[in-house]
């Protein structure tokens, strides 16, 4: 019912910044009630990194705290993640995810990632 992909990811600097961008599609019927970012770094294990409510509520992962924005257009069903002052730490695939109802029924979507490298 509701596809998202993401981009955004590349190569960066520490120190640098980027951002990462969600778009989701399918079914106009549907509402995305909370989109988030999770990340997963190679030998590590996944972890959420910030979400976003419908309403606008936010909440994010203590490492990012001061560092990460995450902001929502509803209309456009899209989601951002300004990401600044990146650090090595932060590298890792970044996947979008989506907490959304349809025919009063609750369902999940996660996008195919987007890679974030920050080099020291």
């Amino acid at each position: 019912q509701v596809q998202l992909v993401e981009s955004g990811g590349g190569l960066v600097q520490a120190g640098g910044s980027l951002r990462l961008s969600c778009a989701a599609s399918g079914s106009i019927f549907a509402i995305i009630n909370t989109m988030g970012w999770h990340r997963q770094a190679p030998g590590k294990r996944r972890e959420l990194v910030a979400t976003i409510t419908r309403g606008g509520s936010t909440n994010f992962a203590d490492s990012v705290k001061g560092r990460f924005t995450i902001s929502r257009d509803n209309a456009k069903n899209t989601i951002y993640l300004q990401m600044n002052s990146l650090k090595p730490e932060d590298t890792a695939a970044y996947y979008c995810n989506a907490d959304y109802s349809s025919d009063y029924n609750r369902y999940e979507s996660w996008g195919q990632g987007t890679q974030v490298t920050v080099s020291s």
